[in-house]
């Protein structure tokens, strides 16, 4: 803030000066202790000056609540953009109707793909845009030594962007066996960023005891992997923040709100981690994890908190979150405490989002740095081929909702080759084949209670390293949707009958569109119906975010890679052949 602005602040607050804007007759949301009280709020420069007093001279610009509830604007504590589809310019327009004025994100997807570029590609996209974009510095690319991506990033680049004010952190610290070990280089990007005042968010799923003691001495700042609220509680006690999760694939919020107490809230926080743009469409944002609380019984006051106050808290960030003198004014206004359907929306005092409609625009940066990611060498059909040497193998088996699977030995058949082909259980085929170095790898393997028939999925969208990912019945079609993907760079493919019969390009790093909000949503909602109409996906899933979890190597229990099956418990890959 400018000098002139600051002393312009202080004079509105004071009554000197006219404000630009003034809410009058709000119930105003204090999430300090929370309470509701009526007053105005004068607003100077994008900034709350403070309530005033009937003598104060009338503002540039009135607004009459009328009596509705003004809360400051939702943040999302940690958001990956690139699994919205969006661009970073299309997903603020998306978000910001629904109340969300801030999100910290970590873009270790696209940096994983195109490494640096990437990040400074995520910078500069989301640097002018209405919704305030935070990010932190991705600390495992590659996410492990088991798979191949686009690009490596230690302590040295790290050094090189962590001093970024818009950086708040090293992104989720995946490799916690890493560091819990005190690996070198694990320490060296912790020493980095601890350099520069900055700690790194956790990702721990099912870590306790000593070694989740010895993962938060190291800087774990949070955690976003709670599935059940014991572990929250273990959390807790050691200092953690904990954040509640909603996203399209991963419902975790329910399970963790036994957690929380009175005693408590001020530790948790909201956040979406992975959310597709028609969920956010059809249900909302971090409004919907408000709502979703308040309806499973935390009380409207608290959960508000929790999705403002609280991530200000958490991140240092101590110019928002609050209705407050001197804090940003990103506001918005309601009726319900419980329906929380969020009406008004304004971004440093001004008015961006009315009933649902955006009425900005975002202007699109070029992304040709970060384009035409798509470098696949010696793919063919017969590299689909699975042979196996036992009727008996392991599978990945997917579990509704949930990103972790199990380990599942199933009875399988062979040709008279050996070679495997689909017998009436629900298992078919997974296959990563590798994007990045053009190193030829394909890792094959099964999955079971996809529910796939009858043809092929195949996405550039793979987390972490996002090399291509396939599943299906049918080499063919296999090799159908996956040259698809190779020929436009990235995306989504549906192949039946040997042909593809939908895709959809993804033009920036195979990861996301340039397309609008709405038609990203509406193009992948076609698609999801034509998965389960054509191909007999299973209901209890989403098709295309379930599949991009299958090749995460660091999520429980059994996962593939573009090396192979990969035992996520024993940090090893294993054969297909079941070793039960």
């Amino acid at each position: 803030m400018e000098k002139s602005e600051l002393r312009k602040l202080i004079n509105v607050a004071e009554g000197r000066i006219p404000a630009d804007l003034c809410i009058k007759n709000a119930k105003v949301i204090n999430v300090f202790d929370r309470s509701i009280f009526n007053s105005d709020i004068y607003i100077s420069g994008g900034y709350i000056a403070g309530f005033g007093s009937p003598d104060f001279p009338e503002a540039k610009e009135v607004f009459d609540a009328k009596g509705s509830y003004i809360a400051p604007g939702l943040i999302d504590s940690h958001v990956h953009i690139e699994s919205s589809h969006l661009c970073p310019e299309e997903f603020s327009s998306l978000v910001l109707p629904h109340g969300t004025t801030t999100v910290i994100a970590d873009p270790h997807e696209i940096c994983n793909v195109c490494g640096l570029d990437g990040l400074d590609y995520m910078l500069k996209a989301s640097e002018n845009t209405i919704l305030k974009v935070f990010l932190q510095f991705p600390s495992c690319v590659p996410a492990t030594a088991f798979e191949n991506s686009g690009a490596e990033l230690g302590a040295k680049e790290i050094a090189a962007r962590i001093e970024n004010p818009r950086i708040l952190s090293l992104g989720e610290f995946m490799n916690y066996v890493g560091v819990c070990n005190a690996d070198e280089q694990v320490l060296e990007k912790i020493i980095a960023a601890r350099k520069a005042g900055k700690l790194f968010d956790g990702h721990s799923p099912s870590l306790c005891g000593s070694g989740l003691d010895a993962y938060i001495a190291a800087g774990a700042l949070n955690d976003h992997e709670c599935t059940v609220y014991e572990e929250a509680l273990e959390r807790l006690k050691r200092g953690m923040y904990v954040m509640m999760r909603e996203g399209t694939a991963c419902h975790d919020l329910v399970n963790l709100l036994p957690a929380v107490n009175e005693n408590n809230y001020h530790r948790f926080l909201f956040c979406t981690d992975d959310r597709q743009p028609a969920s956010i469409l059809n249900e909302g944002h971090i409004d919907n994890n408000i709502r979703l609380a308040v309806k499973n019984g935390l009380e409207p006051l608290e959960a508000i908190s929790i999705a403002t106050i609280n991530a200000t808290n958490c991140y240092g960030l101590r110019d928002r979150g609050a209705v407050a003198p001197g804090r940003l004014a990103d506001l918005i206004l309601f009726d319900d405490l419980n329906d929380f359907n969020v009406r008004k929306v304004w971004a440093s005092g001004k008015l961006v989002a009315d009933d649902g409609k955006f009425l900005a625009s975002e202007t699109h940066l070029k992304a040709d740095k970060v384009k035409g990611k798509m470098n696949v060498k010696n793919f063919s059909r017969e590299r689909l081929a699975l042979h196996l040497d036992s009727d008996r193998a392991l599978a990945i088996k997917v579990l509704p909702h949930l990103i972790v699977t199990e380990k599942s030995e199933v009875e399988v058949s062979r040709d008279r080759d050996g070679f495997w082909i689909r017998n009436s259980s629900d298992v078919v085929k997974i296959a990563v084949v590798e994007r990045h170095k053009g190193s030829g790898n394909v890792g094959l393997g099964l999955i079971q209670d996809y529910g796939l028939k009858g043809g092929a999925i195949a996405m550039s969208i793979a987390h972490d390293s996002h090399n291509i990912i396939a599943v299906g019945d049918s080499d063919d079609d296999m090799e159908a949707a996956i040259n698809c993907l190779i020929e436009m760079g990235g995306g989504l493919a549906l192949a039946k009958g040997g042909r593809v019969i939908s895709s959809f390009q993804h033009e920036i790093a195979g990861l996301m569109s340039g397309k609008s909000a709405s038609e990203v949503a509406s193009k992948l909602t076609e698609m999801e119906e034509l998965a389960r109409k054509e191909l007999s996906v299973s209901e209890k899933l989403d098709p295309f975010m379930t599949l991009c979890f299958m090749a995460l190597p660091v999520i429980p229990s059994l996962k593939i890679t573009d090396m192979g099956l990969f035992d996520v418990s024993n940090f090893k890959h294993v054969s297909v052949e079941s070793d039960f």
